[in-house]
């Protein structure tokens, strides 16, 4: 029997002495499959595939030479975008690829894979890296498991992977494995922890679980049930439902998102399930001799283990010196689950919805029911974090490690026994909430897990991707889109700049600190997408909120600013306001040239006219291969079309939301008025048609952007049957929205060669 290539391994051919070789998740794998416990076939990719690579591409030396800098990088950011970038970009030597994609092939024909990260000292006893490195899910295609290899090779350095390392005091060479494993195409998965990480309880088994694949509990999308086993007699002795709204599920195309009824679901799992994986992890963690954080997958009525790791914060030896007593926890206002270690201290805010987070101010700890991912730019101006609601794998743990931020989830009552000012301390590891300040440490980062990539049918309407800030634009990219249709950078100005305002920043002469900072997220942006097109939407704060900025002070207050001084005409009376995105766009398009602007809120053909004509004094204007491009969202468009092309605007892209409130007459913010928002109503969808035709009839692409669209396969078709040119939606809504697209562009052909019998 010939050797097999020394850079590809079969899983079970691994175990822990290959650990060093073929990364800590390969190798625990390898060692359930020989140890006869249910693993999904696979192969994994060694440290030596990258390190060739990287060789190869003469990256080594720099990378290796960066290592002695991690702990004390002042430009974090910026030199992990470089490095990731160029890891990414690096071609793979002929054979490295050969060998992947043979043992690719092996598996079967074009066969969906799990692509995962798995680090030499990853699922380790001393060090987790949980979340740290990307993973993919649904990859399928040659290709494409390459190009996902590729981007977990380039989440090695990325910063929170750097400052995890810098933590752990790791010193070594950075390096990198990956597993390939075929995918169970889940009916219920979650986690199973063997000891209480809440307690430290080894007498219990904690499981988590949810409808479909894993990533919506793994990755923070759901809140799961809870169930916990008492291990002597395995009787289930708590149930708690969580609440799942969706359900991503495989098919033999990708995924599909799943909507469901959350009110009224059923448990995911019931006691003989349950039972089952308590019994599962009891016997993986009596081979391992220790206590074990276990991803499991229910198919088919089969349970399988699609990773494990030790529990690295049950041993004492390993937590913070100050972490909470016995005596505080006893004494502590609230308990819930310890979800990011770490201990903070600062003054409680409650907050009930993302739209007061202005109200939060650097350095507090945000008390709330439960995040969802537009929390973000106020979950990282947070000390802390504190919910009623969740699990350890909820939206607010996973964030909060990937931030460094101490989290406590399911604390039941935050929001109504702790109040705007208290003073707290909060305790990561513990779970504790206590009261006063109380001397605090530094959490461990850990990464949010990645939006999964998945094979997808070829469409000719093209699917684009709403983002807001650079944090997941790596994830994002990986996945099957088509590039950003709407890049909105007043997002950039919150985390980038810390909320100041760019008036602010210009009076105090600081003008290059602002292009210089919005620069960064954009190059990380149009960096990943790379050369799929970024469409970069100028600053559109309304006044209120540009109020509720560092130093804006001076902005008019107006009763009802939704339709009030913003977009083009804000840039007509304030042409410094959008010299400074002009100053971005040019600085970021000298290297990538896949960027372009959008102008928000055109109203008149003289305010977009003055505002072009801005754009063309500019160094910028001189560059006609960026693509000129404006929201439609006020009614007026549809009559004004035929003249903005006539001015050289290239696209539109519908604005759903703002175009809604504007023909309707109903403030889409409004909790009172809310039955009237909507955009399937006869008129909105006749105004649609008419700008997608008449913006057609003048040579301009056509796109629409908002929420309607990523809920909504009903307009998706609609659209599509009107001849749009692309539609933009959330990034979780992408598979979904590419699947939809297809089916109507399927059906269109049928129903034609049907017509033409």
């Amino acid at each position: 029997m010939s050797e097999r290539p020394r850079r590809v391994r079969p899983i079970a051919d691994t175990g822990p002495a290959d650990a060093p070789l073929v990364g800590g998740k390969s190798a625990n794998l390898g060692e359930l499959t020989r140890a006869g416990f249910p693993v999904p076939r696979g192969f994994a990719i060694t440290v030596d595939a990258y390190l060739d690579t990287m060789d190869a591409a003469g990256l080594r030396e720099r990378l290796r030479a960066d290592t002695a800098t991690d702990r004390a990088d002042n430009d974090l950011d910026r030199t992990s975008d470089e490095f990731t970038v160029a890891v990414r970009g690096a071609a793979l030597p002929a054979d490295v690829r050969a060998e992947i994609v043979a043992a690719y092939a092996e598996l079967g024909d074009d066969v969906p894979v799990a692509v995962r990260s798995s680090a030499p000292a990853e699922d380790a006893a001393d060090t987790s890296y949980a979340g740290i490195h990307e993973s993919y899910t649904n990859v399928r295609g040659a290709d494409a498991v390459v190009r996902a290899v590729q981007a977990c090779w380039a989440s090695l350095w990325s910063p929170r992977a750097r400052t995890y390392r810098a933590v752990q005091g790791v010193a070594d060479e950075p390096s990198i494995a990956v597993a390939v494993q075929v995918m169970v195409p889940s009916d219920a998965s979650g986690v199973a922890f063997t000891a209480d990480p809440r307690t430290g309880d080894r007498s219990r088994v904690v499981v988590e679980a949810a409808r479909g694949l894993g990533e919506v509990v793994v990755g923070g999308q759901v809140e799961p049930d809870t169930y916990v086993v008492v291990k002597d007699g395995f009787v289930v002795e708590q149930t708690h439902l969580g609440r799942q709204e969706f359900a991503i599920e495989s098919t033999g195309t990708g995924e599909h998102r799943v909507e469901l009824d959350a009110a009224g679901s059923d448990r995911v799992l019931d006691d003989a399930q349950v039972t089952l994986v308590a019994r599962l992890g009891v016997a993986v963690e009596e081979h391992y001799g220790q206590p074990q954080d276990l991803e499991f997958a229910f198919a088919d009525g089969a349970l399988w283990v699609v990773q494990t790791r030790p529990i690295t914060t049950l041993d004492d030896r390993s937590r913070p010196s100050a972490v909470a007593t016995d005596a505080d926890v006893a004494d502590a206002l609230l308990t819930g689950l310890g979800a990011s270690p770490g201990r903070a201290s600062g003054a409680v805010r409650v907050l009930h919805d993302p739209a007061d987070g202005a109200r939060l101010t650097a350095g507090e700890i945000l008390v709330a029911p439960m995040t969802r991912p537009d929390w973000l730019p106020i979950l990282r101006r947070a000390a802390a974090i504190v919910t009623d609601g969740g699990g350890i794998t909820c939206h607010a743990a996973i964030v909060g490690r990937e931030l460094g931020k101490p989290v406590v989830v399911g604390a039941r009552t935050a929001t109504t026994a702790l109040h705007d000012g208290q003073q707290i301390t909060v305790d990561g590891d513990s779970g504790a909430v206590l009261a006063g300040i109380i001397a605090t440490t530094s959490p461990t980062a850990v990464a949010v897990t990645p939006a999964p990539q998945g094979g997808a049918p070829v469409t000719a309407t093209a699917v684009y991707v709403n983002l807001a800030t650079p944090d997941a634009a790596a994830s994002v990219a990986a996945g099957d889109v088509d590039g950003v249709g709407l890049l909105r950078a007043e997002f950039m100005i919150t985390d980038a700049l810390a909320g100041e305002h760019p008036a602010r920043m210009i009076a105090q002469g600081r003008r290059e600190e602002y292009v210089r900072a919005m620069a960064a997220g954009l190059t990380t942006i149009a960096a990943a997408f790379a050369p799929r097109p970024v469409v970069y939407r100028a600053v559109d704060l309304r006044s209120n909120e540009f109020a509720d900025l560092v130093g804006g002070e001076d902005e008019p207050d107006e009763e009802n600013p939704m339709i009030g001084y913003r977009g083009c005409f804000r840039y007509v009376r304030d042409p410094a306001l959008f010299a400074l995105d002009l100053d971005v766009l040019h600085r970021v398009r000298g290297r990538h040239p896949n960027v372009h602007l959008m102008i928000p809120f055109v109203r008149t053909r003289w305010e977009l006219a003055a505002c072009l004509a801005q754009l063309d004094a500019h160094p910028l204007g001189a560059d006609r291969s960026m693509l000129r491009w404006i929201m439609a969202e006020v009614p007026s468009v549809v009559y004004w079309l035929p003249e903005y092309a006539r001015l050289g605007v290239d696209g539109v892209s519908i604005g759903s939301n703002d175009l809604t409130q504007l023909i309707l007459g109903v403030d889409r913010d409004s909790e009172v008025c809310r039955d009237l928002f909507d955009t399937l109503d006869p008129a909105v969808l006749d105004a649609i048609d008419r700008i997608i035709d008449r913006a057609s009839a003048a040579g301009l692409t056509t796109s629409l952007c908002g929420q309607a669209v990523s809920t909504s396969p009903e307009l998706a078709e609609h659209l599509v049957r009107r001849g749009i040119t692309s539609v933009s939606v959330t990034p979780d809504a992408a598979a979904l929205t590419r699947r939809t697209v297809a089916r109507a562009e399927q059906r269109i052909v049928l129903d034609r060669a049907r017509a033409e019998r």
